[in-house]
């Protein structure tokens, strides 16, 4: 398995937002957003076994386990044989996907946060995939602007989604225009800025 970085931090989004978790960052991607904040995940990174990132992963001490990319879905061989090892040894384990490849094989070890790509990314993602969000999962939006907000209103509208919905702005954007947005509009969502990014930890 292609690997990037393995490191300890706090969750900065998403439902476990501020609970230490380790990161394990898969190398390679299949998007090219425009405002993506971890390029250095498209390098091809470095080969790594099971036992060598579940030591690295144990010598963190955390039991939560959020794996990322990237697109970690594009190892989906490699990565299920890590899940199944990883929860049979007790770990809790999110995956964070840009929805664009079929996340169904690994709900059984992992709950899912689908990043849903919005106008301003420049990409899209597979919206049939929200059929499979579960209440345990998670949607993400992350908006730069009115017209990225418009376009996750209407997929809320248009698709049922079970899993907790939120809107992340993007980094350096206007943060008030986006709340505004939201409370203008009542929608069943919860804002939420980058934790990680606010008090400077990876």
């Amino acid at each position: 398995m292609k690997i990037i970085e393995i490191f300890k931090s706090l969750q900065g989004e998403g439902r476990n937002q501020g609970k230490p978790a380790v990161f394990i960052r898969l190398a390679g991607c299949n998007l090219n957003c425009r405002w993506c904040d971890t390029p250095h995940s498209h390098d091809r990174g470095l080969e790594s076994d099971d036992e060598e990132i579940i030591r690295q992963v144990g010598e963190t001490g955390c039991r939560d386990v959020c794996i990322t990319g990237g697109e970690p879905l594009l190892q989906l061989s490699d990565l299920r044989t890590l899940l199944s090892r990883l929860s049979r040894i007790g770990y809790s384990i999110e995956i964070e996907t840009n929805g664009t490849v079929d996340f169904g094989p690994v709900q059984d070890n992992a709950t899912i946060c689908m990043d849903v790509k919005c106008p301003s990314s420049g990409e899209q993602s597979n919206l049939l995939l929200l059929k499979k969000i579960s209440s345990g999962d998670s949607v993400k939006f992350v908006v730069g602007n009115r017209e990225d907000c418009r376009y996750a209103e209407e997929i809320i509208q248009q698709y049922p989604i079970r899993g907790e919905i939120f809107f992340s702005p993007v980094a350096g954007s206007d943060y008030h225009e986006t709340a505004c947005y939201i409370l203008e509009n009542n929608l069943p969502v919860r804002f939420q800025v980058q934790l990680h990014k606010i008090i400077g930890v990876p």
